[in-house]
Parts: structure tokens; C-alpha cells; sequence
């Protein structure tokens, strides 16, 4: 019987193919998954073709400096939400040489929740080369690998959407 691969490596697959249709390269800004969708993007032979960069910016400071996420956003809003995940995908999306970026922001667990913000919140950004960023917020259910790993195959699905010309759900 043949072994079926991981959901994360299929969803990869099909964007790196919805990608190099386009000649889109993709870039990644990840907090709360520490690189993990720029992992599941990697474990892809040839991914080198659609994959431009990825940057882990898990502290405040590290979203200023590497994305140019400003000060102000931060103090008003906070690192878990819209305007900061905005602010991520669009500076991804300016420092690299992609047509299409993701960033991803949230409270993974166990701790650092809160009423507004419970564990299992995140904040997804998109930014594509003439378009506004945009995002959205989920939140899902399950331990600190489990929202991990739900985040990464969310985002991997958005943008496959993104790249068929759809907006993510």
C-alpha cells in the first residue's frame, strides 16, 4: 500500500505549482509558527523556483528591524493582530523579491492568552505586489503543536487560493 504524504507537503505542492504558473515567488513571515510554513514550503524539491525567502520574527523588536512593522502599530494594536499581521506580509513583500507573502501572528500556547486574545488566535496577513494587504483572524482548537500545525496548513491553503484569484475563506 502506498504511503500518503503529509497534508502540508500536498498543500505545498500544489502552490508551488499554482505559483510557478504564475512566475510568482513567495515570501514568509512567521511568529507564531517559528518557520514552519517556510519548512513545509522547503520540503518540496525545486521549491527554489517559487520560494524566495522567509523570516521568523517572534519578538516585537525582530518585526520592527526585519519587516519594518512600525512602532505604533505594535503599541496600539498589539504583535497578535490585524495591523501588525498586515504590517508583516507587506514588509515581507518589500524586502524580498516575491509577488505574494504570508505572515502569521498568534497566541500558540499554553500560555500568553488572554480574553480578547485566547490561545489558539491568529492573525493571518496577505500582501501581493498591487494590491492592499489584507487579513484575517482564526482560532483554533488543540495544544501548542496543534495550532502550529493548523496555522501552517491554513496558510498553505490561502494561498493557493490566492494564487487561483480567490480570497481567503
Amino acid at each position: 500500500m502506498a504511503h500518503s504524504e503529509p497534508e502540508s507537503i500536498a498543500l505545498a505542492r500544489t502552490l508551488g505549482e499554482r505559483l510557478q504558473a504564475r512566475g510568482w515567488l513567495l515570501a514568509t513571515a512567521e511568529s507564531c509558527t517559528g518557520g514552519g510554513i517556510a519548512a513545509a514550503v522547503t520540503d518540496i524539491s525545486g521549491s527554489s523556483a517559487w520560494f524566495d525567502r522567509g523570516f521568523v520574527t517572534y519578538s516585537n523588536a525582530a518585526k520592527m528591524d526585519l519587516l519594518g512593522v512600525p512602532v505604533a502599530t505594535l503599541d496600539a494594536h498589539g504583535a497578535v493582530s490585524g495591523a501588525t499581521a498586515m504590517a508583516m506580509a507587506a514588509g515581507a513583500l518589500a524586502r524580498s523579491a516575491a509577488q505574494i507573502a504570508v505572515a502569521v501572528t498568534g497566541v500558540a500556547g499554553p500560555t500568553g492568552g488572554s480574553a480578547e486574545k485566547p490561545v489558539g488566535t491568529v492573525w493571518f496577513g496577505y500582501a501581493m505586489t498591487g494590491e492592499a494587504p489584507r487579513a484575517c483572524v482564526r482560532r483554533f482548537e488543540g495544544d501548542r503543536g496543534a495550532v502550529r500545525e493548523q496555522t501552517v496548513l491554513r496558510a498553505l491553503a490561502d494561498l493557493i487560493g490566492l494564487a487561483e484569484g480567490r480570497q481567503p475563506a
